[in-house]
């Protein structure tokens, strides 16, 4: 394990946490000129998380550094995770454990109403076999505490065996490690924002399970900065993202042992892009995330940069020329290649 880096007293006992580093110095602060000229002449930026060396990255290898430090601290040799079927984070949790020389049990949820093959074998699932992870299915896809249950009872079964298991926790009421990724993140967003003169409007990022989304807002908060943050909705609605989000603060400052800097008014949700579901494409997120892809060559997932991107591409038109945002992109790049059907279905609509 790498030493922790030193950080400011207003992040608490963020320093002393343990963390394993998988990878090193920022992730890039890209402008995107050409979408700014599809969008009104705003001034926009992308933070490419999904940049990361680490099994096509994303967003939660940032968490994982945090969940992976707790579990080479208990001395764990097996991770186990819950997760809809193609989800990234599973797949980077069991590449992460693999870099670790532990093993990994997936959990696979039913959230997502699609059965075609390409959904159920290929993406973060083809790749979550290429790492040998032992794969389980639970039957339900809204129910947290259920299958974070089974994956305790998982987990019995693996200490009969002899083995030392650690389990990353789904439901609320689990300290937010994962969110600490992110609270790491804003301090490196604004250093990168100084260095580069960017006084920013608002940052868009996805709000799912609220680590990124949460420990974000709350880094900057911590740091002094009051740049909105506005989180689009993947997975709920914002009346209930909202209260999600608050509570994840909350357990940020129980966690780091210090006053939680949110307020209520910060935290900003749109549900506007949800419909017709987690796991599921809208017209705008095919159209985003063609948009994405001819002007600035990024790569955009269906369940969460997707959606994010067609806020964000909004936004960026509301606010015109005088507008300066940035797009965090949280990476799902393996999913693409499990909507081959839909993705298909998007460029022969929108011509290509």
């Amino acid at each position: 394990m790498k030493s922790q880096p030193e950080f400011p007293e207003s992040l608490g006992r963020l320093s002393s946490i343990p963390r394993v580093r998988f990878f090193d110095g920022p992730t890039p602060l890209e402008p995107m000129p050409n979408l700014a000229k599809r969008c009104g002449g705003a001034r926009l930026s992308v933070k490419r998380d999904d940049a990361m060396g680490m099994a096509f990255g994303g967003n939660k290898v940032r968490q994982l550094e945090f969940y992976l430090g707790a579990a080479a601290g208990q001395k764990a040799d097996c991770v186990l995770i819950t997760g809809a079927v193609q989800s990234n984070f599973a797949r980077l949790a069991a590449a992460g454990a693999r870099k670790l020389g532990m093993e990994c049990h997936i959990q696979l949820e039913e959230r997502v109403k699609k059965s075609d093959p390409g959904y159920r074998n290929s993406g973060n699932v083809l790749i979550e076999r290429l790492l040998g992870a032992t794969l389980h299915s639970f039957p339900e896809g809204e129910n947290e505490a259920g299958a974070d249950r089974r994956l305790g009872e998982i987990a019995e079964e693996l200490r009969g065996q002899g083995r030392r298991p650690y389990i990353i926790p789904l439901a609320p009421g689990h300290p937010p490690l994962g969110a600490l990724g992110y609270v790491v993140a804003a301090h490196e967003l604004l250093g990168q924002m100084v260095a580069g003169g960017l006084s920013v409007d608002e940052i868009v990022v996805p709000s799912g399970s609220g680590n990124t989304h949460a420990g974000l807002l709350f880094g900057l908060r911590a740091l002094g900065a009051k740049v909105p943050v506005r989180g689009i909705c993947v997975r709920r609605d914002a009346a209930s993202q909202t209260l999600r989000i608050r509570d994840r603060c909350q357990a940020i400052a129980k966690l780091l042992k210090i006053d939680a800097p949110v307020n209520d008014e910060d935290v900003i949700l749109d549900d506007a892009y949800l419909a017709p579901g987690y796991g599921l494409m809208a017209e705008s997120t095919a159209s985003a995330i063609l948009t994405g892809a001819r002007t600035e060559g990024l790569m955009l997932d269906p369940t969460y940069s997707g959606k994010t991107m067609a806020g964000f591409i909004d936004r960026a038109k509301a606010m015109g020329a005088e507008g300066t945002l940035v797009f965090l992109h949280t990476g799902g790049t393996p999913a693409i290649f499990a909507y081959e059907k839909d993705l298909l279905g998007a460029i022969e609509m929108y011509g290509g």
